[in-house]
C-alpha cells in the first residue's frame, strides 16, 4: 500500500498488494468484504479481525470503534460468501469406489484337503512357531541375539 491506512499492519499491505489492491481508492472500490475474499481466496488464511479493519480503514476509524450493527452485517455477507470458510488446500479426493476383492487361481479352488490353510508352505521365511503371520514379510530375525547371554 502506497498510504499509511489506520488498522493496516505490514502484513496486511504485504496481502493487500498480493491481490492487487494498493492504494486507498482500490480498496474503497473493492470494499472490506471485496478485499477480505480476494485475500482469502489467494490462500492466505485472515481473521476476521482483518475484515473489520478493511472497513475501519474505509470509513478511516479504529476497527473497534465500528458499530455493532456494521460488524455484525460484515459477518453475515462474509457468511453468506464463504468467505468464513477455510480454505480448501489441494485437489478435492475423488468419490470413493467400490472395494473389489480379486482372487488368484489356487484361492479359487480352494485349499488341499491334505494341507492346514494356516500353515506356511515352508521355506526361507517360514516362522509359523513364532507368533508372525506368513503374510510374505521378514518376522524379525531370531538369529542373532542382543544382549541375551543364555
Amino acid at each position: 500500500m502506497n498510504d499509511k491506512l489506520l488498522n493496516i499492519g505490514p502484513k496486511s499491505a504485504a496481502w493487500l498488494r498480493q491481490v492487487g489492491i494498493r492504494s486507498r481508492e482500490q480498496l474503497v472500490e473493492a470494499g472490506a468484504l471485496g478485499a477480505f475474499i480476494k485475500i482469502k481466496r489467494a490462500g492466505f488464511r485472515p481473521g476476521l479481525n482483518l475484515l473489520y479493519a478493511l472497513e475501519g480503514a474505509i470509513l478511516d476509524c479504529h476497527w473497534r470503534d465500528l458499530p455493532e450493527g456494521r460488524r455484525d452485517a460484515l459477518l453475515a455477507a462474509a457468511d453468506a460468501a464463504g468467505a468464513t470458510a477455510p480454505p480448501v488446500r489441494g485437489k478435492p479426493l475423488p468419490p470413493a469406489e467400490p472395494v473389489r476383492t480379486i482372487w488368484s487361481d489356487e484361492d479359487a479352488r480352494g485349499h488341499d484337503e491334505d494341507r492346514d490353510p494356516h500353515q506356511n508352505a515352508g521355506g526361507a521365511n517360514d516362522h509359523s512357531d513364532d507368533g508372525y503371520a506368513s503374510d510374505g514379510f521378514d518376522a524379525p530375525d531370531r538369529s542373532t541375539s542382543q544382549g541375551d547371554d543364555d
